[in-house]
C-alpha cells in the first residue's frame, strides 16, 4: 500500500507501484493541469511540487520534480502538490498574476510547470536571490512565449516574497495568498504516515527512475515486486575525516546544497549546473547514473576523478570496488546479479589540490554531453603528487585515463608536460562515430577539453596563445 497527500487530500492506493507519478495524478485523481510532453524529463510540464518531513524542525521541505518519469512508489509518506492544489477560490495567486501581467504565457501548455517552479522557489527560505529562481525554472521549457517576459515574471516574485529585506516564511506565504492555508498543517499529516518496509528480496531495485523511466518504462510496468529505495529512507551525504560518504540514494541535489563540499570545490554549482536542470538533479541518483553505465554519463565522469570507492552489497556480504574498476564494457558493470551499491565514498579536495569538470555537447545546458572530463591533481612545490583524470564519449565506457594519470605523477606544470600528455591521450583513447560526432571530432573535443582544464586551472604556466 502506497500512502500520501495529493495537495489536501490522504491518498491510499495498491496501485501498481512502477506506473509514473504522472500517470497516476492524471488518470486514476483527473487532475489535468499537470502536463505531458515529453516523457523523458526535459519540458517540466509535468513538474510537481514533494514535500517532505524534516522531524528535526517539524517542518515540510520542497522541491520540484518532473513526475513523467518518477515512480508512483517514490511518492509513499511525501507531500505532492499539483497546480490545482495551489488554487485559492478562483483567486490568482502572486505567482499566477506575475506571469499573467508580464504576459509570460500563450499556449499556456507549459504555464503549470512555471507556476510550480516559481512557487518553489517561495517555498525555500533559503533561496534569495535571481541566480536561484532561475535555477528553479531552468528545466522548464516554453515553445512559443519566449523567455524573457518569463524571467521578468521571476524577478517579480523574487521581490514580492521579501518584507524589509527577509524572505517570507510558511504562515506569510499563506496570508499573501502565496499557497493555501492547509499548507500550514502538513507536517502533522506526513507525520501519522508509516514508513514504506524495505522489500529486501527484490532483486529490481529503482533509485530516482530518471535513467530507467526514460529508457525501460514500459517494461518496468510489468515488472513485480521492484525496491523502491527513494521512498524507504532518506538520502544522506555526510562529511568525515576529509571524505564524503554518499547513501545509494543521494541525489545530485545532495552534493549540490552540501556546505562543506561547496566549500571545497567553490564551483561545485557551475559544474552541476552542466548535468542537468534542478527538477532532475532533485531525483537523479549518483549510484543509478553509475549502474547506468553510459560512456557519458556526467557524474560517474565526476566521481572518477575523485577516485570514488563503491560498497557492493549482496543479501549475504559486501565488497569493495574502485569506480574505475566498476565499469567493464559499454553496459556493463562489475554488479553481480545480487548485487547493489550500497555506498559511496571519495576523498574531499584538499588545500593543494586542483579539480575541475569540463562538458561539451549541442546545448550548454540540459543536453548529453558530446565529450565531458573531469581531472583532479594534488601539487606540492611546483609538481604533481597525485593524478586522476577521466573522461566520456571516447571509449564504450566512462573511462579513467590511466596512462595519462600515471604520466603526470612527479611532472611539473608547463606546456610541454601538456604536449606530452596530448600524445597519451591520442594513444589511450578510442573513440567511435555515432550520433553526436564522428570518431575524428571527438578525438578532436578531447584534446580540446584536456587542454580547458590545464587553461583554467594554471592560466599561469599555460597560456591560451601557447596552444592553439
Amino acid at each position: 500500500m502506497i500512502e500520501f497527500i495529493l495537495n489536501n487530500k490522504i491518498i491510499k492506493t495498491d496501485a501498481n507501484e512502477s506506473i509514473t507519478l504522472v500517470d497516476f495524478i492524471r488518470d486514476d485523481k483527473g487532475l489535468k493541469g499537470t502536463k505531458i510532453v515529453c516523457r523523458e524529463g526535459d519540458c517540466a510540464a509535468c513538474s510537481v511540487l514533494v514535500g517532505e518531513l524534516d522531524v528535526s524542525h517539524n517542518s515540510v521541505k520542497y522541491h520540484t520534480i518532473t513526475s513523467c518519469i518518477s515512480p508512483l512508489a517514490n511518492a509513499h509518506g511525501k507531500h505532492i502538490v499539483t497546480i490545482e492544489g495551489l488554487n485559492q477560490n478562483h483567486i490568482l495567486t502572486p505567482v499566477q498574476n506575475s506571469i499573467k501581467n508580464n504576459n509570460a504565457t500563450q499556449c499556456g501548455f507549459c504555464t503549470p510547470g512555471f507556476v510550480i517552479a516559481m512557487t518553489n522557489y517561495c517555498l525555500n527560505p533559503s533561496l534569495n536571490s535571481e541566480e536561484q529562481m532561475l535555477d528553479c525554472i531552468g528545466g522548464n521549457i516554453c515553445r512559443c512565449t519566449g523567455y524573457v517576459s518569463l524571467v521578468k515574471a521571476a524577478k517579480d516574485i523574487i521581490s514580492q516574497t521579501q518584507n524589509k529585506g527577509e524572505k517570507y516564511q510558511l504562515q506569510e506565504l499563506i496570508s499573501e495568498g502565496f499557497i493555501p492555508e492547509y499548507f500550514a498543517g502538513m507536517a502533522l499529516k506526513l507525520a501519522t504516515i508509516e514508513p514504506k518496509i524495505p522489500n529486501n528480496h527484490s532483486s529490481n531495485i529503482i533509485a530516482g527512475g530518471t535513467d530507467l523511466y526514460v529508457q525501460k518504462a514500459d517494461e518496468l510496468l510489468l515488472r513485480n515486486h521492484a525496491r523502491f529505495i527513494h521512498s524507504e529512507s532518506k538520502s544522506s551525504v555526510k562529511i568525515q575525516n576529509g571524505k564524503c560518504i554518499l547513501s545509494a540514494n543521494a541525489t545530485v541535489s545532495d552534493l549540490f546544497h552540501n556546505p562543506e563540499l561547496i566549500r571545497s570545490i567553490p564551483e561545485l554549482h557551475d559544474f552541476l549546473r552542466l548535468v542537468s536542470s534542478e527538477p532532475i538533479r532533485n531525483m537523479a541518483a549518483i549510484a543509478g547514473n553509475f549502474v547506468n553505465a553510459s560512456p557519458i554519463a556526467d557524474m560517474s565522469i565526476f566521481c572518477l576523478a575523485l577516485d570514488a570507492e563503491l560498497t557492493l552489497q549482496s543479501s549475504k556480504n559486501s565488497r569493495k570496488i574502485r569506480l574505475k574498476d566498476f565499469f567493464l564494457d559499454y553496459k556493463k558493470t562489475a554488479l553481480q546479479k545480487d548485487e547493489h551499491i550500497s555506498q559511496i565514498v571519495f576523498n574531499i579536495p584538499n588545500k593543494s589540490a586542483y579539480f575541475n569538470f569540463e562538458k561539451i555537447s549541442k546545448r550548454r545546458n540540459l543536453d548529453i554531453a558530446t565529450v565531458n572530463s573531469a581531472i583532479y591533481l594534488e601539487i606540492k612545490n611546483d609538481t604533481v603528487l597525485k593524478a586522476n583524470i577521466a573522461i566520456g564519449g571516447v571509449a564504450p565506457i566512462p573511462m579513467y585515463l590511466t596512462k595519462c594519470s600515471e604520466f603526470l605523477i612527479n611532472k611539473e606544470i608547463n606546456l610541454g608536460t601538456l604536449k606530452q600528455l596530448l600524445e597519451i591521450l591520442n594513444q589511450e583513447i578510442s573513440p567511435i562515430s555515432d550520433v553526436r560526432g564522428t570518431a575524428d571530432y571527438k578525438k578532436l573535443l578531447a584534446n580540446q577539453i584536456i587542454k580547458q582544464h590545464f587553461l583554467k586551472l594554471f592560466p599561469d604556466s599555460i597560456k591560451f596563445e601557447e596552444v592553439l
